[in-house]
């Protein structure tokens, strides 16, 4: 299981040049790619976007794409090696052609490769290998982290619903006192009424076989226990979980609902109230699951 918060970077080089690239997460329910790449590299968009497709299922995922100079050079920075040898050149051609004046500053910065430049054109079939490579360095280090702060969340997770499973057991024990409760409200109703009624009177008996139908939380009870162990086994896969867990939680208060307003007895009821805190903060927390 993982989170959909994470952070990964990595860096790669190609001829003369490096590319580094930031990934960056945040909560969403759907998957959301927003990308930032240099205006060289703008044609390997959709090739980048497919590679982290295959990694992403829900978050708003930020890429930040950067081309720089090997060594980190900035946009505008004069590569000597280059420029000494497009001078070189230069001056071979003037006195071969024997003409007049000087080789200027301004005449050899004009050379190629002599000014290093983000926009400059770029060989896209000899950068995308290393903008994969570096991207897989990322991706290893953004998906290790949600990994681990998958694992964090499993275990507050799991706490939450040994809680709601207690109470599911508690409830269970109380179900059959649920009857009796009714009876002796029923009889004490009638008594204060000034009515006479023996406890084996067919209308006291209809009466109660009818409460016991309506009343009857044995489905429920069934249901939300195998809810929750399917709950439990999707936070062991290593596998996008998210919406799996958020139809369970739908599942889940529906029949805490159910048992409650089929109940109609205080304790049950107390204890209802407990397992919807706790399920309103699985809510929560399953919100931050890839």
């Amino acid at each position: 299981m993982r989170s959909m918060t994470g952070y990964g970077r990595g860096t790669a080089s190609f001829d003369g040049r490096q590319i580094a690239v930031e990934l960056s997460s945040v909560n969403r329910k759907q998957a959301e790619i927003a990308l930032s790449l240099p205006r060289a590299l703008l044609e390997l968009e959709p090739r980048l976007r497919d590679e982290i497709n295959a990694h992403l299922s829900r978050g708003r995922l930020t890429v930040a794409v950067g081309l720089h100079a090997k060594g980190g050079s900035p946009a505008g920075a004069i590569n000597l090696a280059a420029a000494r040898s497009y001078r070189d050149q230069l001056e071979a051609a003037r006195k071969a052609l024997k003409l007049g004046g000087e080789v200027t500053l301004d005449q050899v910065l004009r050379g190629p490769g002599v000014l290093a430049s983000d926009d400059a054109e770029v060989p896209t079939a000899r950068a995308w290998p290393a903008l994969q490579k570096a991207l897989h360095a990322a991706l290893g280090q953004f998906v290790q982290m949600r990994k681990r702060e998958g694992r964090a969340l499993a275990a507050d997770l799991r706490t939450r619903v040994a809680s709601i499973q207690k109470s599911v057991k508690e409830i269970a024990a109380l179900a059959p006192k649920v009857i009796e409760h009714h009876r002796g409200a029923l009889l004490d109703r009638t008594a204060k009424a000034g009515l006479e009624m023996e406890a084996s009177d067919e209308r006291l008996l209809k009466e109660i076989v009818l409460f016991a139908d309506r009343s009857d939380i044995s489905e429920e009870l069934t249901r939300l226990r195998s809810h929750l162990e399917q709950f439990l086994g999707h936070l062991n896969k290593d596998e996008p979980v998210g919406r799996t867990l958020d139809f369970l939680l739908q599942e889940l208060f529906r029949e805490t609902n159910t048992m409650g307003n089929k109940a109609n007895f205080l304790a049950i009821s107390q204890i209802v109230v407990g397992m919807k805190t706790e399920l309103e903060k699985l809510r929560e927390q399953v919100q931050n699951i890839e």
